[in-house]
């Protein structure tokens, strides 16, 4: 029964991680495939809506960066408390918790990546 917990959190972790690495690199590929503006054209954002937007998009890409941190951390943690667990307990509420947190983490990570 624990084993097949162990391994429940685990894969996890390990997807809770990976998603949030994926969804921050499609989101930066995202940003960066936008087409510049032809140069005959004149572009209809204005400077001070380009700098405006930039500086939101700036400030979203901290704090995903500084998300996926706590992210890893949050991870890593979990990871030494489930390989210093005997085998023979059952999970703790503080585990279980921090799952939680990483999970909402993860989530909030590829929705501000997302948009």
């Amino acid at each position: 029964m624990t084993g097949s917990r162990r391994k429940f959190l685990n894969i996890f972790l390990t997807s809770s991680v990976s998603l949030g690495v994926i969804t921050h690199t499609i989101a930066a590929q995202v940003r960066s495939t936008k087409p510049p503006p032809k140069s005959g054209e004149k572009d209809e954002d204005t400077d001070e809506t380009k700098f405006g937007s930039k500086a939101v998009l700036e400030a979203n890409q901290k704090d995903i960066k500084k998300s996926i941190e706590r992210l890893f951390q949050l991870a890593s943690e979990l990871k030494a408390e489930v390989e210093k667990t005997d085998s023979v307990q059952v999970l703790s509420v503080a585990m279980l918790k921090k799952a939680e947190e990483i999970e909402k983490l993860a989530k909030g990570i590829r929705s501000r990546a997302i948009g």
